[in-house]
């Protein structure tokens, strides 16, 4: 077995990751399910895909919780709140 103890995993690092790994099998079982998720163009003026529209959540996710790192301090369960906010108004106007 491969020793990944320099990777510094805490139970938050690994729910990360499983997290970012669940939505893309999410989003890979609903495009088998739902094949096409045709291509629309949102408020930014550009034809996003399903696929397109989780990449662009997950960067200004990771934005949002950088600025709430910033300016707002550790507590970042209120970031979370926001970014899941964000992300819903991205699958639905974007």
């Amino acid at each position: 077995m491969m020793d990944l103890g320099w990777m510094g995993w805490t139970p938050f690092t690994a729910t990360f990751f499983a997290v970012i790994a669940s939505l893309l099998v999410t989003m890979t079982v609903w495009e088998i399910a739902r094949p096409g998720g045709a291509p629309r163009r949102g408020v930014l003026g550009f034809e996003t895909t399903r696929g397109d529209r989780l990449f662009v959540s997950l960067l200004g996710s990771a934005f949002i919780h950088l600025g709430w790192l910033f300016f707002g301090g550790t507590d970042l369960w209120w970031a979370l709140g926001v970014s899941v906010l964000y992300a819903f108004a991205v699958f639905r106007w974007v």
